[in-house]
C-alpha cells in the first residue's frame, strides 16, 4: 500500500544484502549529453536508478554542441533512460513550485507530465513514484498516492544546484551516501558534467567497498 510520508529508505531486498545498500535518484532532466555520459556509466556497472522527469525536458528538442557534436533529444534520452532499465518518477511538467497549489491543480499537471512521458516511451512504462519540485510538497503527495505513485523524499542532497566543482561534489557525495537511504542528484537544471564526474568517482570507489545500488522503497 503506497505511502503519503515520502519514503527515504531503500526496498527491502536491498537491505538484505551483505554489504551497505543506496539507491541512487537523479532529478530534473533528462538532460542531453550529461544524462547519457551517466547512462553509460551506470550501464557499465549494472546499476538501476530512478530519474526524476520533468515534462519540459523531455519535450526538448535535439541540437549540437558548439563544436558540432548532436545532443539526442529528451524524449530520445528518456527512451535510453527506459531501455536501460531505470525507473521513472514524476517531478512535473515544469518545475513549478507546487506547494499552494489546489489539488485539483496538482492532478492536472501530474496528469499532463504522465502523457508527456507517455507520448515519448509508450503506454506500458510504469511511472510508480512522485517527488515535488524544491520538495514543496502541498497537497501532492496525497494527490500522487490517489493517482498509483509513491511519494520520493528530499533527503540526502550534494547541492549541486549550487555548484559544479567535482572536487566539492565528490566529498559531499561520499558524506550523503548514508547506507539503507535515498541519495538525490541532478542530471538536469544546467549543465552538471561536475555531478557526474562525482557519481562515477564515488560510486566507483563504493562498489569497490561492497556497496551495492538498489531502488527506493515501495510500501
Amino acid at each position: 500500500m503506497l505511502s503519503e510520508t515520502p519514503v527515504r529508505r531503500v526496498a527491502s531486498g536491498g537491505l538484505a544484502l551483505p554489504g551497505p545498500a543506496c539507491a541512487l535518484t537523479f532529478d530534473d532532466g533528462p538532460n542531453g549529453l550529461d544524462t547519457i555520459r551517466l547512462l553509460d556509466f551506470l550501464k557499465a556497472r549494472g546499476i538501476r536508478a530512478v530519474f526524476a522527469v520533468i515534462g519540459a525536458e523531455i519535450q526538448r528538442p535535439a541540437g549540437t554542441t558548439a563544436d558540432g557534436s548532436p545532443i539526442p533529444s529528451g524524449a530520445e534520452v528518456l527512451q535510453r533512460i527506459v531501455a536501460d532499465g531505470h525507473v521513472l518518477c514524476n517531478h512535473s511538467t515544469s518545475f513549478e513550485d507546487m506547494g499552494s497549489w489546489h489539488a485539483l491543480d496538482v492532478r492536472d499537471d501530474m496528469l499532463k507530465n504522465l502523457a508527456i512521458i507517455e507520448e515519448a516511451v509508450g503506454d506500458e512504462v510504469p511511472v510508480p513514484y512522485w517527488r515535488a519540485p524544491n520538495g514543496s510538497w502541498g497537497q501532492t503527495a496525497p494527490v500522487a498516492v490517489r493517482l498509483g505513485m509513491q511519494p520520493l523524499d528530499v533527503a540526502n542532497v550534494i547541492e549541486d544546484w549550487v555548484d559544479q566543482d567535482p572536487a566539492v561534489l565528490a566529498s559531499r557525495l561520499r558524506l550523503a551516501m548514508t547506507p539503507g537511504e535515498l541519495v538525490l542528484l541532478h542530471d538536469g537544471g544546467g549543465n552538471r558534467s561536475g555531478t557526474v564526474d562525482a557519481v562515477i568517482e564515488v560510486v566507483t570507489e563504493r562498489l569497490a567497498e561492497g556497496w551495492s545500488f538498489v531502488l527506493p522503497e515501495m510500501p
